[in-house]
């Protein structure tokens, strides 16, 4: 049986304005600006430019009696025209003088598919037929320059894109033309592949080699042909004995291999190619007169304020309802741009206290972290979690984190992200707390000193640690390890 009733609940839920706030606060600096723009152009009562210098101030005068729709549209009128709504300048203190250009600079040059396009005249093609097959290859390699396609799906591509029809063997046969342009090693489709083809360019360019090189270049390309995973793998031992050399001769050959270039498009800016990211760091972070300053880049944040037309609209409205002259239409228009002025007014509310929040929790890491922005000296970097901030802010772990992801800040020591700076703690023998990055970074000084030819295992490196203080597991240092972006020992190995 169905029945009604009524009750009443307590629930926190967020305004709008909170998750507008919310939005704001993950927003870095090099995409707050599209942000505003956008607002920008959504909300016409919004609008860049500095804050007006002749406020209006008007004394309140008595209302008419009216409706209590009405008496609230008035008292909002009133309250609007005395109090001028909010708008911020950001070239105050606490903010960056920076005046860039606010662009950022985009490298203009030809890109890899072009330069590929343009060493098509260098083949001898029969017919118009070959060299759109030629284009279709070139087509399919990837920003990389690799062939990722095999010769029968590009047949199937030609077929249901182009309306060609046609073989492997000719696929085949002009994709090796394709693969004695330059740079050399591209339309390859694998990493065995591409090395290969720089050495065959390499051989067959010889005159300029003496025979000691010639030697060397044949031994690395019997070592990538034949015995590739065994060079991937690092079995230099087992290399020397299956081509009966010396380690110096080994050395010489895996030397030649060095040398050539596994992402032979690396050097092209190609159709496909993300446009280059410049970090645009959000905090700046300098020494004056021995002690820390904070400030924070405004550079893409420009000046708000409510419209003045729409001011002087609302103004208007209230003039003619003085003397009697208003009509629902135009009642229906101030109402209309009550709701735009209100959004403008929550936006730029939201964007103040976007940069109070974020200026509030820097200054506290800031703070916090005060030894390291001092000297620089990553081993001064404290234990710090988001929970610490949280506590000293007054404000939400989930704030922090809004704050500090995809945020940077620039120092006299480099520029670093603010996750960077958050870690957990690891006691010493001395019973001492320190940070899990100091550890990593004395983990990767220690590999960085050692004998590359006979590596440190990690059970070696647990030692090691251990001897300066670190109580740590191995299973703990293959993880550090692992996330410095270290290999194995084994392949960490050189001749």
């Amino acid at each position: 049986m169905l029945k009604q009733t009524i009750s009443q609940k307590m629930l926190q839920k967020l305004s709008p304005q909170q998750i507008q706030l919310m939005k704001l606060l993950q927003v870095p600096t090099v995409n707050l600006e599209q942000r505003i723009k956008e607002e920008l152009e959504a909300n016409p009562a919004l609008e860049e430019g500095l804050e007006r210098e002749d406020r209006l101030v008007e004394e309140q005068e008595n209302r008419d009696e009216a409706t209590e729709d009405n008496f609230e549209l008035d008292e909002y009128l009133q309250d609007y025209i005395d109090d001028d709504p909010s708008s911020y300048k950001l070239s105050a203190n606490n903010y960056s003088q920076d005046e860039e250009d606010r662009t950022i600079p985009i490298s203009v040059q030809q890109s890899f598919h072009e330069h590929l396009e343009e060493q098509l005249g260098l083949l001898r093609l029969n017919n118009e037929q070959e060299e759109t097959i030629a284009l279709q290859i070139i087509g399919s390699i990837d920003e990389d320059g690799y062939l990722r396609r095999s010769p029968t799906a590009i047949l199937d591509d030609l077929m249901f894109s182009q309306n060609i029809f046609t073989d492997e063997a000719t696929v085949k046969k002009i994709l090796q033309m394709i693969q004695r342009f330059e740079p050399p090693g591209i339309g390859a489709q694998d990493l065995q592949e591409c090395l290969l083809l720089q050495l065959d360019l390499k051989l067959e360019d010889n005159f300029e080699l003496d025979d000691e090189d010639l030697i060397n270049l044949k031994r690395a390309k019997l070592i990538i042909r034949k015995y590739f995973d065994a060079f991937t793998k690092k079995h230099y031992e087992k290399l020397q004995k299956q081509l009966e050399i010396s380690q110096d001769e080994l050395r010489d050959a895996i030397g030649e291999i060095l040398k050539l270039n596994p992402k032979p498009a690396s050097g092209f800016s190609t159709a496909n190619q993300r446009t280059a990211q410049y970090v645009t760091p959000d905090f700046f972070i300098f020494t004056r007169d021995g002690e820390l300053e904070l400030e924070l880049n405004s550079r893409n944040a420009p000046d708000l304020r409510v419209s003045d037309q729409y001011r002087d609209m609302l103004r208007s409205y209230r003039n003619n309802r003085r003397n009697g002259t208003s009509n629902r239409e135009q009642k229906e228009a101030v109402v209309f741009i009550k709701q735009k002025i209100d959004s403008a007014k929550w936006f730029i509310d939201a964007i103040v206290q976007r940069q109070q929040t974020m200026y509030n929790t820097m200054y506290t890491i800031m703070q916090y972290q005060y030894d390291f922005f001092l000297t620089g000296d990553k081993k001064r970097l404290r234990p710090m979690i988001l929970k610490d901030i949280a506590e000293i802010t007054n404000l939400d772990i989930s704030t922090i984190s809004r704050v500090a992801n995809s945020k940077f800040v620039q120092t006299e020591f480099g520029t670093f992200r603010l996750k960077e700076f958050f870690s957990e703690s690891l006691s010493t023998t001395d019973g001492e707390d320190v940070s899990t990055t100091e550890v990593k970074n004395v983990l990767k000084d220690i590999i960085d000193a050692e004998n590359k030819s006979k590596p440190l295992s990690d059970q070696k490196l647990m030692d090691l640690l251990r001897e300066k203080g670190y109580d740590i597991a191995r299973r703990t240092v293959a993880k550090y390890r692992e996330q410095l972006g270290v290999p194995v020992a084994r392949l960490r190995k050189e001749l």
